[in-house]
């Protein structure tokens, strides 16, 4: 069998026109000018990459990096945990400092804005989502301020004391309250996918729980008996919002025959 060389910055065509630059053996033989096939298959692991199949003197890469419009440690773990088999990077990670103004009226207005922007500004597949806690009898709030609500500095222990304080002397059902996330996904070809999730629950009399973050330890799940930040991360992830989100995201990422399906250009 011949062996195929490729450029080590050899300038992979998205069957759509899209290029991208595919830099696959950089990090432990950066010596090199020339790769192999047997080096891109040791490469796979290390750089993402993926062989999909060859026909002839073609293979195709599969190569599932999406940019995460997010640098929440929590939040990225969460993310990680779930669409297990896609190299999820945080905009630091890309190398982007920017903050995007969420000025949408709605959580699906701002996952878009965000993954919009970050898209434009990397060229590649970005993810981005917007979440927060809805309760009813305070019509709502804090809704899509959830992050702003009492200021971004403001800590959520003490956020979550307050809310407990204008909820005193309200019982039963009239707690009520929902966690809500939507995903969007914006690809370079102009596709987007954007994908809602819930969590429903009651507001707790108290804070309590040391998982998750955020509102966790205020939202108490009656099925459960505990309140979300009781939860350990496999339950969460299988009932969390953001989980109902991913899964359907995920289910519409795995169907798309086209993403990131790039031919290598043989010499």
């Amino acid at each position: 069998m011949n062996e195929i060389i490729v450029s080590r910055r050899q300038i992979i065509e998205h069957n759509r026109s899209i290029r991208y630059e595919l830099n696959i053996c950089i990090m432990q033989t950066d010596k090199l000018n020339l790769i192999s096939v047997s080096d891109i298959n040791e490469a796979f692991v290390l750089g993402g990459l993926y062989l999909a199949g060859h026909q002839g003197t073609k293979e195709r890469l599969i190569m599932k990096r999406i940019i995460l419009a997010s640098n929440n440690k929590d939040k990225i773990k969460e993310v990680k945990e779930i669409l297990t088999g896609y190299d999820i990077i945080s905009i630091k990670e890309a190398g982007i400092n920017v903050d995007v103004e969420e000025n949408g009226t709605t959580f699906e207005e701002n996952a878009l804005i965000k993954a919009r922007a970050i898209m434009k500004l990397t060229g590649e597949v970005t993810m981005a989502d917007d979440s927060g806690l809805e309760i009813d009898y305070l019509n709502k709030e804090p809704g899509v301020y959830s992050a702003r609500y009492m200021g971004h500095d403001t800590s959520y222990d003490i956020k979550n004391a307050a809310l407990l304080k204008r909820l005193e002397g309200v019982e039963g059902d009239d707690r009520s309250g929902r966690f809500v996330c939507a995903i969007a996904v914006c690809f370079p070809d102009g596709r987007e996918i954007v994908k809602r999730g819930t969590m429903e629950g009651l507001i707790a009399k108290e804070i309590k729980g040391n998982n998750g973050f955020g509102y966790d330890p205020i939202v108490y799940l009656p099925e459960y008996g505990k309140t979300s930040a009781e939860l350990d991360p496999e339950e969460k992830n299988r009932i969390s919002h953001r989980g109902k989100a991913l899964a359907l995201i995920k289910d519409e990422l795995d169907k798309s025959e086209e993403m990131y399906a790039l031919d290598i250009l043989y010499s």
